[in-house]
């Protein structure tokens, strides 16, 4: 089956246990239509760059899923339908990195970062 990433931002006033009952929520929603989650974090209330729905911060989350394209895209309609969910961005991938995102690092395990000039 075919390989995707998802990030969705939920509304800021949530609680982070509603937040995180959202990844969950999706997650059977990609089970009961034949895929599965193969992992997911939950990235916490972070500032965005603008304000979307009059909302300056939102709850990130982040899932890897490997799940056949009907299945996706139902997941997809049931985020853009619900309430809580602002922003949805589907990726397909080759394959799914080992380890935690990027987001989940900290700085100083990035080796992939360059050294600034002064």
């Amino acid at each position: 089956m075919p390989l995707y990433e998802h990030v969705f931002i939920s509304r800021q006033d949530l609680s982070n246990t509603q937040a995180e009952g959202l990844i969950e929520h999706f997650g059977t929603v990609l089970a009961d239509n034949g895929g599965k989650v193969v992992d997911s974090e939950y990235w916490g209330v972070k500032t965005m760059a603008y304000k979307i729905n009059k909302n300056r911060k939102g709850h990130y989350a982040f899932l890897k899923t490997d799940a056949p394209a009907p299945a996706v895209q139902e997941m997809e309609r049931l985020m853009r339908l619900h309430d809580d969910v602002m922003r949805v961005l589907t990726i397909k991938v080759e394959g799914h990195e080992d380890g935690p995102s990027v987001q989940m690092q900290k700085r100083d395990d990035r080796g992939d970062r360059r050294e600034r000039r002064s």
